[in-house]
């Protein structure tokens, strides 16, 4: 039951554009196995949705808390979301909302 998948969406703040934010959060969840996406916001912010177990969503957690070499990352606010089987499988980069 522990590792029954779960979905989170997080919006990330701070220095998160244009720094390949989009592209570490990718390579992480393609190393921990979670899918989703992460997409830019036309106010600064990076979204990104995660579908995986309790653990691999703590980890995706803790990397998009520490971004990419150039970020920095100020704030991070995590929401429950709607499953949707496109993303459950793979990671991808979405179009900037």
């Amino acid at each position: 039951m522990g590792d029954e998948k779960q979905t989170r969406r997080y919006f990330i703040s701070g220095i998160v554009q244009g720094v390949g934010f989009r592209f570490f959060v990718a390579r992480e969840a393609a190393k921990l196995g979670v899918g989703g996406y992460a997409r830019n916001l036309r106010d600064g912010r990076v979204e990104v949705l995660a579908v995986g177990s309790p653990a691999q969503l703590l980890a995706m957690r803790n990397a998009v808390e520490r971004g990419p070499r150039f970020s920095s990352v100020s704030g991070v606010r995590e929401e429950e979301a709607q499953s949707s089987p496109k993303y459950e499988k793979e990671f991808v980069i979405e179009q900037d909302a």
